[in-house]
């Protein structure tokens, strides 16, 4: 697997592209090899595969993450429409602590985003019928899950639309605010 790829945060987020091998019958492209991420620095074991199906544009989803010590990795990759990918610092011994980022990926631009245990995470679509697949390194526990409010004035997230424009899901309109659940962080 070769790749262009950029760091953000430090060289804990890293955004990268996978090379396509084009010929008359389409192209081949290998999107996952854990050599080549372990040749970059990322040594993460994936466990689970998820999939996500979004109807509507402008759907949040996030921010998401596991308490210690279910904390989770991620490979975020769109297989179809746009996303607004976003993370969030939530390391409290990071220089970069509470500072977020956000990525376009999509079909496209064939482009994922990597992120490291310790970052809240969420995303928001940009088109209709949103196909996103994301690679954790850890299961899925229920118990452990924090929804952290994307609308947190302490946090300073720049969505490209308004609240009132925003689909969430019961539990994201629940989320909490930093001051909330602050504590959670490690």
């Amino acid at each position: 697997m070769q790749a262009n790829f950029d760091w953000y945060l430090e060289k804990s987020i890293c955004v990268f592209e996978a090379e396509k091998f084009l010929d008359e019958r389409g192209f081949f492209s290998e999107i996952y090899n854990k050599e080549f991420l372990a040749n970059i620095g990322i040594s993460d074991t994936f466990v689970q595969d998820n999939y996500s199906y979004s109807k509507e544009k402008y759907t949040l989803r996030g921010l998401h993450f596991q308490k210690y010590p279910h904390e989770q990795a991620k490979i975020v990759r769109v297989v179809k429409g746009r996303i607004l990918d976003i993370v969030l610092d939530i390391r409290k011994d990071s220089r970069t602590y509470l500072k977020s980022l956000s990525f376009e990926l999509s079909k496209e631009n064939f482009s994922s985003t990597y992120i490291p245990r310790g970052y809240a995470h969420g995303f928001l679509t940009l088109e209709e019928n949103c196909e996103v697949m994301y690679k954790t390194s850890d299961f899925y526990k229920k118990d452990s899950e924090i929804s952290l409010s994307c609308f947190d004035d302490h946090l300073s997230i720049d969505l490209p639309v308004k609240k009132e424009e925003i689909i969430l899901s019961e539990k994201d309109k629940n989320s909490y605010t930093l001051e909330e659940i602050e504590k959670d962080f490690r």
